[in-house]
């Protein structure tokens, strides 16, 4: 994914987070409120009904009601429209408050009974429970004609249920029209033990006697009331809008600071790598740009520093590969000049021998610029080979032969361990460069009465290549620059008995061309061994036998 596209992405999932987390806490807000305006509305309901209940259940008539509904109306909020079962009007908020009445809501209206519900102790049995009935039938008209007698004289009126549920009036003060029942001073009629007598032999017979004492009650009791609340088409509550702003504010806020977040953890690494850049264009091969997480920033930011690093290990190796060609070249430059000056000036004869050096010296000149030009080509990848099916014994017997006679001025074995054919895909000429530079090594490193072993493996799909020597050995410290430019193990060396310094690189590169690798590892005192590993090309044996009887 391009940065463009993941900044893009970054900066949709704060806008889709910050429109999600508003519409969630506005959503939840609303349902809040609706609740809220829903268990207030409960609330008032049963505020209004409770009340209504509890003026006809104290006064026992509805007369006078109209302050009361007044006083509902005003604290709910809600019009209150009473009227009778049989829709005679009692008290209209609307009314009450001089303005025109409005349509009531069509909401069904509540139902309010003033009349007790009966409580009968658990030790009753149904016998007892419907003469108790009977009792609180009379005990009721009694209470009833008492309160709305105090109603009409303008007296207070409370009332408290006795254990039955009777109600038992109580006043400020008794006017003398009105006269105070005693409970149970009235007996049942016995028409009311009649109606509530078959209760006794029903299945749940408090249910019975709860119809029975309405009956009996209708005609003194206040008539059930319908209470209409609202009005209609009445607007629904609105939402509140110091929260809702409040929520918005904050998720934008939030968003607006994520962002800012955001573009300052983004850009903060792009503007270090801006100018970091800028410093490697100007030639300030150390610059370098922080890194911190495992984000693709921070990968951003180390391929930056890998490549700074290898521009400045290129930067080096080519210093340092101009200073050794310049080091190389200078000293025997300097004694053919001076040779060339003498010849020319009559100092020295031009003898046969001193013709012979000066003609070597140029030579090994033309062998280091030879090798230079082999090694430049090998690294930029074009240097030509020419594969073809090598068999790598028959290129080991060839070097051994070449470099007999230099063995044997040595005074070191030469030696070849190859017991059956093992071929590669190769360009033959450029693996013999490989191991005649190996050879040669191991020859100058291993003194008379050494060995130097050529030995050849086959492991799977791989060819095995060593040379073995008996020498001195390469310290350890040394193994890693061996196969650096110009680089010698022994610096005792020169030209003439060391070589170039660059026949390790080139073979290095040679082997990397052709998909292997080399390795080296050595013991002091011991020797050393260089290990070529190519990939082997597979033969079948009819093939490998015409092969080996050729």
């Amino acid at each position: 994914m391009s940065f463009r596209l993941r900044v893009l992405g970054l900066l949709m999932l704060v806008a889709l987070t910050a429109t999600a987390a508003t519409a969630w806490l506005t959503l939840r807000q609303a349902n809040r409120q609706v609740q809220e305006t829903v268990t207030a509305g409960r609330e008032e309901v049963s505020r209004i009904t409770g009340t209504l209940r509890a003026y006809g259940f104290a006064h026992g008539t509805w007369e006078g009601l109209s302050p009361t509904v007044t006083e509902l109306a005003r604290d709910t909020g809600q019009r209150i429209r009473v009227v009778t079962e049989s829709d005679v009007l009692l008290a209209d908020s609307d009314a009450l408050a001089g303005r025109g009445p409005r349509e009531p809501s069509s909401q069904p209206a509540v139902l309010v009974d003033p009349r007790p519900v009966l409580r009968f102790p658990r030790s009753q049995t149904p016998r007892t429970s419907t003469k108790l009935t009977a009792t609180a039938i009379a005990d009721y008209r009694a209470a009833v004609a008492y309160a709305s007698c105090l109603t009409r004289a303008g007296a207070r009126v409370t009332a408290a249920a006795d254990d039955v549920g009777v109600p038992r009036i109580s006043t400020d003060r008794r006017p003398a029209q009105c006269e105070e029942p005693k409970p149970g001073a009235d007996p049942p009629t016995e028409r009311d033990l009649d109606a509530v007598r078959p209760c006794g032999t029903e299945r749940r017979p408090t249910d019975c006697l709860q119809r029975a004492f309405g009956e009996r009650t209708s005609s003194v009791a206040p008539p059930r009331l319908e209470v209409r609340l609202g009005v209609q088409n009445e607007s629904p509550p609105t939402l509140a809008a110091a929260p809702t702003v409040a929520v918005a504010v904050g998720v934008a806020l939030a968003a607006i600071l994520g962002a800012l977040l955001l573009s300052r953890a983004v850009l903060r690494p792009v503007r270090a790598m801006t100018l970091a850049a800028k410093g490697l264009g100007e030639g300030d091969l150390d610059r370098r740009v922080p890194v911190s997480g495992r984000d693709e920033i921070a990968q951003l930011g180390g391929a930056f520093n890998r490549m700074a690093d290898s521009l400045q290990a290129g930067e080096e190796r080519q210093r340092r590969l101009i200073g050794d060609i310049a080091h190389e070249l200078r000293t025997p430059l300097a004694n053919l000049r001076g040779y060339l000056e003498a010849l020319r000036d009559g100092v020295v004869e031009p003898t046969p021998d001193l013709l012979a050096s000066l003609h070597e010296e140029a030579m090994l000149q033309q062998r280091i610029v030879d090798d230079l030009q082999d090694l430049a080509l090998a690294e930029a990848g074009t240097l030509t080979y020419h594969p073809t099916e090598v068999d790598l014994g028959e290129l080991l017997e060839t070097g051994r032969t070449a470099h007999h006679a230099q063995a044997e001025a040595a005074g070191v074995t030469l030696e070849l361990e190859a017991p059956r054919p093992v071929f590669v895909t190769a360009d033959p000429d450029r693996l013999r460069q490989v191991v005649g530079n190996l050879v040669g090594n191991a020859l100058r490193a291993t003194p008379a009465g050494g060995t130097v072993t050529l030995a050849l493996a086959a492991r799977g799909e791989l060819a095995v290549l060593e040379v073995r020597d008996t020498g001195k050995g390469i310290a350890e410290t040394d193994l890693p620059h061996l196969f650096d430019r110009f680089w010698r193990a022994d610096a005792s060396r020169g030209r003439a008995t060391g070589g170039s310094g660059l026949g390790l690189s080139i073979a290095r590169q040679i082997v990397t061309d052709h998909r292997g690798t080399i390795e080296v590892r050595s013991t002091v005192g011991a020797g050393t061994t260089f290990t070529v590993v190519l990939p082997a090309t597979a033969r079948d044996d009819s093939a490998g036998r015409a092969s080996g009887g050729r």
